[in-house]
Order: C-alpha cells, then sequence, then structure tokens
C-alpha cells in the first residue's frame, strides 16, 4: 500500500507525437536497444510537514564499480537525513552516492537507500532520475507524478493513533479483574492482547483468537475510533537471558516464525473487515536488547544470547514482522527499546539505538515501518522520580555515584523515552515518531513510597529514601513485591509521548516461582524464586520476586491485588 510509481524510460525508444506525448515502446521490440537502469522510489509514510522515502534502483547496463543517482524535485521538498547513500542538495536537485560498502552493481543487481525529508503543499514524486548521466526512468504511471498516495495508505495512518480513539478492554483479561475483590474499579482498563505463540492466534487453549479480538473491538468501536494493541512477541530462541518467558521456536526456525506466525497474523490485520480499526503492535519485546548487554565479553553474557547475536535470527524476525505489517495501512508498528535500567548506560545508548535501526531497515522493512517505540513494557521502573534529579550533587558526590544509579544517565521512565526518542531521530527514524511508556505495574504507591528527598548524609541515603521505585536492584524483573498499579492509560500525556499503556495485562504473571511443567515453551528462571540470590544482571542481589506464581502470562491473584493496594495514583 506504499506510494510507488516506476516506469522504464532511457535507450528504451520513445516516439513523440505531434502533441509532446511520450509512448513507451515496450523492451525486446525490433531496434529497441537494453534499458539501462530502473528506479523505484515509494513514499512509505507521510504527514503533514515530511515524509520517509525508499529508492531501489536496478543497473541493467555494464557493472559498476561506483555510483550517482540524481533527481530534482518540482516542489521545496528537503532531504533531512538518510540511510545506505551519501545524500546532498543543492536547490531541488539531489544527488545519492554510494556509500564504500554498496559501491559495487553488478549487471542485473539492485541496491537500496532511504530518507527522510520535509516539504509543504504538494510532495510530487519526481519526474526523472539519472544514473551516472543516463536517464533511468520518468514516472509513467497512472495519473503521473503528482499522484496522490493510495487511498487509505501509510501516508493516511494518523500521527498518534491514541488521540481522539477510545483502546480495546480485552473482555478476558477484564473478566478476571472484575472478580477480584475491588477488582471493577480497575477491569474497565485497556490492556495489550499478547500473541505469544502460533497457538495464540486461533485461540489457546478455548481462549479468544485474533480475529475474535478484532471482531469484539469492533463492536466495541461503534461510530467513533478504537486502537487496538497486540503484543508480537515469539521470535526464534526467544528471550535469550530470561527463562521465563522462552518461547516455542528453536534458535534456528526462522523461517517457520514468518511463514507460521507472522504471515498468519498479517493474513488476519490485513482483512478489509477490520480496515476501522487502528491496530498498535508492540513488537518483539526484550529480544533485540539482550544482543546489545547480554553478549560476547560482557559479565552478563549467556550463550543463548550469543548464538541469537551470531544467527541474525532477532534482527531478521523483527525486520520481517515490520516489513510484513507495515504493509497493512492501518497498523501503527511500535518497536520495544527495554527501558532506561537496562539501556540508559551510556555503553547500551546509542548501541541500542544503532541495532534498532539495522533491524528496522532488514528483510524489506525500511524506518518508516517504525511508528514509534515502546518502553517499559513488562516491566516497574517508575515513570517519574520527583525527590532527586541526575544532576543532583550530595556530600560531594553525584547522584550517578549511588549505588542504585550506577552511572546511569536516567533516573526514570519519562526522562529516557523522551532523550532515547532524539537519539533515534538523529540516525534517521523519522521526525514524526512517537514513544509508549507501559505504566501498568510502576505506580510504587502505598504505605511505602517515600514522601520527599532522603536524608543528604551520602549520595546513597538521599537516593535510597527519596526513591520511589522500591525494588533491590534495578536488574530486577519478575513479578516484584511492593509494585503498584501506574498512570491509568492516556493518549499523549508529555512532549514525545504517544501514550500511557498498560500494554503487560496486570495480574499476568512474569514468570513462575518453581520450575512448572508446561506445553508453551516457558521454562523456570531463578529471577523469578524470592530466595535466589542473584547473578551478574541484578549485581548479585536477591530476587525481590513474590512466592508461589504460575507460569507467565497465567493469572497471578496475589500479585493483582498488591497492584491494586499499591496503585499511584491511589484507586478510589
Amino acid at each position: 500500500m506504499s506510494r510507488t510509481r516506476t516506469a522504464l524510460l532511457a535507450a528504451m525508444a520513445l516516439v513523440a507525437g505531434a502533441t509532446g506525448t511520450a509512448f513507451a515502446v515496450a523492451p525486446g521490440a525490433a531496434g529497441v536497444a537494453a534499458v539501462p537502469c530502473t528506479v523505484d522510489y515509494k513514499i512509505q509514510n507521510q504527514w503533514s510537514t515530511g515524509f520517509t522515502a525508499a529508492v531501489t534502483i536496478t543497473n541493467n547496463s555494464a557493472a559498476k564499480s561506483s555510483w550517482s543517482l540524481k533527481w530534482s524535485y518540482a516542489g521545496n521538498q528537503k532531504v533531512t537525513s538518510g540511510w545506505n547513500a551519501k545524500l546532498s542538495q543543492s536547490g531541488a536537485a539531489v544527488t545519492a552516492a554510494n556509500e564504500t560498502y554498496n559501491a559495487q552493481l553488478a549487471t542485473g543487481g539492485s541496491v537500496s537507500f532511504g530518507f527522510q525529508g520535509s516539504y509543504s503543499g504538494s510532495n510530487a514524486i519526481p519526474a526523472t532520475f539519472t544514473l551516472d548521466g543516463v536517464t533511468c526512468n520518468v514516472d509513467g504511471g497512472p495519473g503521473g507524478p503528482t499522484d496522490p498516495p493510495d487511498p487509505g495508505g501509510p501516508s493516511n495512518r494518523v500521527n498518534n493513533p491514541y488521540e481522539g480513539a477510545k483502546v480495546y478492554v480485552n473482555p478476558e483479561w477484564s473478566a478476571k479483574a472484575a472478580a477480584e475483590p475491588g477488582g471493577s474499579r480497575v477491569s474497565n482498563q485497556p490492556t495489550g492482547v499478547w500473541l505469544d505463540r502460533i497457538a495464540a492466534i486461533n485461540g489457546a487453549n478455548g481462549g479468544m483468537g485474533l480475529r475474535a479480538h478484532l471482531d469484539e473491538a469492533l463492536r466495541q468501536k461503534g461510530s467513533g475510533e478504537l486502537v487496538v494493541q497486540l503484543v508480537i512477541y515469539n521470535l526464534p530462541g526467544r528471550d535469550c537471558a530470561a527463562l521465563a518467558s522462552n518461547g516455542e521456536l528453536k534458535p534456528d526456525e526462522i523461517d517457520k516464525y514468518k511463514t507460521q506466525y507472522i504471515d498468519p497474523i498479517k493474513a488476519i490485520l490485513a482483512d478489509s473487515k477490520y480496515a476501522s480499526l487502528r491496530i498498535v503492535t508492540t513488537v518483539e519485546i526484550d529480544s533485540l536488547p539482550n544482543l546489545v548487554t547480554n553478549t560476547g565479553t560482557r559479565p552478563t553474557a549467556t550463550p543463548q544470547c550469543d548464538v541469537m547475536k551470531a544467527n541474525g535470527n532477532y534482527v531478521k524476525g523483527v525486520g520481517y514482522a515490520l516489513n510484513k505489517l507495515g504493509d497493512v495501512p492501518n497498523v501503527y508498528n511500535y518497536v520495544d527499546a527495554g527501558h532506561h535500567g537496562w539501556i540508559g548506560w551510556d555503553d547500551n545508548f546509542g548501541a541500542s539505538a544503532t541495532l534498532f535501526k539495522e533491524a528496522a531497515t532488514a528483510e524489506g522493512a525500511t524506518v518508516g515501518d517504525v511508528h514509534g517505540f515502546i518502553t517499559n513494557t513488562a516491566n516497574y521502573s517508575a515513570l517519574k522520580e520527583n525527590n532527586f534529579s541526575i544532576n543532583d550533587n550530595v556530600a560531594g558526590k553525584s547522584v550517578r555515584e549511588s549505588k542504585w544509579v550506577d552511572w546511569n544517565r536516567y533516573t526514570d521512565e519519562l526522562s529516557f523515552a523522551q532523550a532515547f526518542r532524539n537519539q533515534l531521530v538523529s540516525i534517521g527514524f523519522p521526525s514524526g515518531i512517537g514513544m509508549l511508556i507501559d505504566t501498568s505495574r510502576n505506580g510504587w504507591g502505598g504505605t511505602a513510597r517515600p514522601a520527599g528527598p532522603g536524608p543528604q548524609t551520602s549520595v546513597d541515603t538521599y537516593v535510597d529514601g527519596g526513591r520511589y521505585d522500591r525494588r533491590i536492584h534495578l536488574g530486577n524483573w519478575c513479578n516484584q513485591s511492593g509494585a503498584g498499579l501506574g498512570e491509568r492509560p492516556q493518549a499523549a500525556p508529555a512532549a514525545g509521548i504517544d501514550a500511557y499503556v498498560w500494554m503487560k495485562p496486570p495480574g499476568e504473571s512474569d514468570g513462575s516461582s518453581k520450575a512448572i511443567p508446561n506445553d508453551e515453551g516457558k521454562g523456570f528462571d531463578r529471577m523469578c524464586d524470592p530466595t535466589y540470590t542473584g547473578n551478574p544482571r541484578n549485581n548479585n542481589n536477591m530476587s525481590g520476586a513474590l512466592p508461589d506464581a504460575p507460569v507467565s502470562g497465567h493469572w497471578f491473584s496475589a500479585q493483582f491485588r498488591q497492584l491494586m493496594q499499591n496503585a499511584y495514583p491511589p484507586l478510589s
């Protein structure tokens, strides 16, 4: 559904009539030379002031050791950033030259690059392209070069899908929440629908499948707008550093992931019956950040993560999902971006953004297939720490030197998400991307919530006495004792933030406290065992997990009741 026009014109004969109209003579006709090159120029995403485009060059002439493509705009379009080519602009004229790694262009070979641009008024597709001075194509498609984007295509996506829309309430989660004492206070809140195995697409163990959820969403929608939140979560070798959420697919089963998981999901989402829904996808939580922090010589490395980095199947899987799901005009892809207590450190921050871009340009995907990113999914990081700042100094030491912050650049999820968004835009993601923050379990209210800063005896007493996040360590992630419901889902709550969401349904376990046999591919992780004394990822602290927890994704009544008790803002 991308906006695209491709035509052939060059040494291919053009016969001009008296009116000046050009007629392309079909390749292979008598006396017609071979077409030297073709260019496919696609506008993949467009908003009121900008757009993302992808360009593919096919060379049908002699092999090249370098290349340079040129075109001119009829309007005021300006290239603002690009990837896989060196882009420059003088007035309306644009030049895209090869990078060192893609300079070779064989006969019959193709090369692709992309860019982000700005414009006002119209955004006509360029009429002529030349490759090393030879004309490749003039747009000859229906409607000519000023043909508007395809109806319903990606350019018609709204900037923020949550604005002006209701959000889908999962009736299965709602019923479980309402059955708990006091649960009716939150059972009408929207939560994510997790597609965490192939069987979930059609409905596992008698539960609702994807079509059933979308049909119910249409009923809830009525005449207004409605967002449906889906979690795409089934990569091969999934979550290589957390056994509790291991998946059903083996590390090398990338083809199965594509054909039996992503392709069927896309087919359902592309059904015209659901075209009026705004479908938000959270794409593959946790896995990509593992390639940054849990591989190689780092003390947190695991053999499983090294395997996934070596075989590339996390990058391929995410790229494939973005490409296929991004083809559906009413799908909004948000890529998981970990949380501040994971990639907020200098060593992880830029490297993670770069890796996300690698995945977003793999398997045919482009950054235009990414509508935004989500942080803190299924995690507990406080939204905003008000009692201390990263810039504070106590007893001659920076807050960054405290044991809790441990040289991180960020103290909470909001400051991290806003800064990480800027980093992503700086390396070529569209300037219109928005962030989501999962606030389902990061309220940290109740009697343990500090009323003000800690004592200034030392930087540690100051931070520990004032922090809302009461975990033993930032690396603790499983069924955390003392946690509470966070901010209720809401649209556009802060600059650069599309929404606060409850993507992780409160009350669904992170993992079992002890090994429990199951047919879901989910293992036992000691971080879910309250007696566990830790590992390098939580600096060898106690796990802080609740006891008697079921397998991940299953209902955990004690946790849900704790979350309500410690909710912040408090429940009425």
